[in-house]
């Protein structure tokens, strides 16, 4: 019986890790500000302007990166993001580092996710990199 509760809490620790978070109008300020003062690094994160009509498109890898927070924020459901961050096409993903942009991603007209992995880790690794003292 304990073998199969320390499964089950195991296994619900690694789902609640690798599970996708998503960001609002009310919340997206708050996520991609520093959570710290005090935090060795500079926060990065990476925001995906997502669609429903194009999930199919969107980036898959998201549970792969690393040394970053990522979510996701639907178009739709939050206007005044869209507008702020000027968002044309989706998925757009954005890296922002200590809350401020620092780069972004559009999809063209064909509206395909426009980087892939090792493109955005490799953005990620260089915004690191530049945000250091």
């Amino acid at each position: 019986m304990k073998r199969i509760f320390l499964t089950i809490i195991i296994l619900l620790f690694t789902l609640s890790t690798n599970a996708q978070s998503w960001v609002s109008d009310s919340d997206i300020h708050d996520k991609i500000s520093p959570q710290s003062q005090f935090e060795d690094g500079p926060s990065i994160v990476v925001v995906e302007f997502w669609a429903k009509f194009n999930q199919d498109n969107a980036f898959k890898d998201w549970n792969k990166l690393s040394g970053v927070q990522y979510y996701r924020c639907d178009v739709a459901l939050s206007p005044k993001s869209k507008k702020e961050f000027r968002i044309r096409m989706a998925p757009t993903l954005i890296i922002f580092v200590d809350g401020v942009k620092s780069e972004t991603f559009k999809a063209g007209l064909d509206l395909l996710c426009p980087v892939e992995l090792p493109e955005l880790q490799e953005a990620i690794t260089q915004a690191q990199k530049e945000s250091q003292f």
